[in-house]
């Protein structure tokens, strides 16, 4: 069963898992689905068209699912979409998708998104994700999984953030940040590859040695892209890791971001 605490309002229309908890003075709307075991501290509040997976824990003060920040929007049921065991710090604003658009903002499983963050409309994050502190994407924007977003950086619209990447304290990205890579600054530059965290996921020495000549292909060869796809293309055709790199430059709409 359930454990409501007596301060908390819960719509009989909402629809709560064996071993969810809600703290003092929460708020559950009706159409929201809480998953199994996720902790609901004080002071939450949870709107209507929202899907919450299991085992999640989400902090005080946080909102989940509000209405988007689109002017545009007309009370739309749109959604948002929380995977399994997701951390929920303080402070934190998610807001649900926007009709015409994607219709729902999406996190998948097992990210921690610190106090502060903000995550707009129409977002869509993968899994293993860190938001530090502060960190906010505006909206339609992706990120790919295992990426680090340092504190305070922000996120264009539309913008795409690859995997295994990370930004430094209040990075600015305008464009896209492609996969394993370091970005720093403002506007957000690239400052080579992400090694110490492709070394912690068990990312072979051959691999980020290529990583690296990739990197360099693109950054440091005083290459056009086309022809710097070409020259991957030929330096590692059946390695994954360089593949997904080549794909998202080959992918971006926005333009990867530059020195």
């Amino acid at each position: 069963m359930p454990k409501i605490h007596p301060s908390a309002i819960v719509d009989p229309a909402a629809e709560l898992a064996e071993g969810v908890e809600i703290g003092p003075f929460s708020i559950v709307e009706k159409d929201v689905v809480i998953g199994k075991d996720t902790w609901i501290g004080p002071h939450v509040v949870i709107r209507n068209h929202t899907t919450i997976g299991e085992g999640n824990k989400i902090f005080q003060f946080s909102s989940i699912g509000e209405q988007p920040q689109y002017q545009g929007y007309a009370g739309e049921p749109t959604r948002l979409i929380l995977g399994d065991r997701n951390v929920i710090r303080e402070y934190c604003t998610l807001n649900r998708g926007t009709a015409g658009h994607l219709g729902e903002t999406r996190l998948g499983d097992d990210n921690f998104i610190m106090a502060y963050v903000h995550i707009a409309h129409d977002c869509t994050l993968g899994n293993n994700i860190i938001f530090a502190n502060g960190s906010s994407l505006a909206g339609h924007v992706d990120v790919g999984d295992f990426a680090i977003m340092g504190g305070f950086s922000l996120v264009h619209q539309f913008c795409k953030v690859g995997a295994h990447c990370i930004t430094g304290i209040g990075a600015i990205c305008f464009q896209d940040v492609p996969p394993f890579i370091v970005a720093a600054g403002n506007s957000a530059q690239p400052y080579g590859i992400n090694t110490k965290g492709l070394h912690r996921r068990d990312f072979s020495d051959d691999t980020i040695s290529l990583l690296k000549r990739a990197y360099r292909l693109v950054y440091r060869n005083n290459l056009d892209l086309k022809t710097a796809l070409e020259e991957i293309d030929k330096l590692a055709p059946d390695n994954s890791a360089v593949l997904t790199f080549s794909e998202f430059l080959r992918r971006s709409e926005r333009g990867i971001i530059r020195r």
